[in-house]
């Protein structure tokens, strides 16, 4: 059974995802929830996934809200250095050593079928492994000027066929694309 990947992420325009320190808090401007997001809305795209895929930074950043964000989804953490998931987090989050390709193989034994890949490290490993199925960006209307790229470290072309692009009335601007495999 073949695993979909897929991404769903905020970059600002200038292509950071979040600033030097890790910081995100840019992305919590009351202004950008006036309005109606037009677009794929992330209910609708958790909906269909089975496990997000995440890396450590980017658990450390979602245990600082204060509340687990995915109380009915399995959290895939990848890393290369232990740590211990409190008791709370138990029977939602698994931690794996294991480069993409294999990753995949074995949620895909697991009977996971679709996997929301999240964090920049975590996203361009497995662009670099050719297992991006479906890319959906949505830019806030901001420059931060510098920070962490989402795709800083893509190491080849990849290929984009655009699905869909919409814009909102708070500035963001959405892009869905399918990523060509290579061959």
């Amino acid at each position: 059974m073949r695993v979909k990947c897929s991404v769903y992420i905020a970059t600002s325009v200038d292509g950071y995802i979040a600033r030097p320190d890790g910081d995100i808090e840019w992305l919590h401007n009351p202004k950008y929830a006036e309005s109606k997001m037009n677009g794929l809305q992330y209910e609708d795209f958790v909906a269909d996934i089975d496990a997000i895929v995440m890396g450590r930074n980017s658990y450390e950043k979602v245990r600082t809200f204060g509340f687990w964000p995915y109380e009915d989804i399995p959290v895939i953490v990848l890393t290369s250095h232990s740590f211990l998931v409190p008791d709370e987090l138990k029977d939602k989050v698994q931690i794996y050593n294991l480069p993409p390709p294999s990753l995949v193989s074995v949620l895909a034994q697991q009977g996971y079928r679709h996997l929301y890949i999240d964090g920049g490290k975590t996203i361009q490993g497995f662009l670099n492994a050719d297992l991006i199925d479906e890319l959906t960006v949505t830019h806030i209307p901001i420059l931060l000027g510098e920070g962490i790229r989402l795709f800083e470290n893509v190491h080849h072309q990849i290929e984009l066929n655009l699905i869909t692009s919409a814009s909102s009335d708070n500035g963001f601007v959405q892009s869905r694309y399918t990523v060509r495999k290579q061959v």
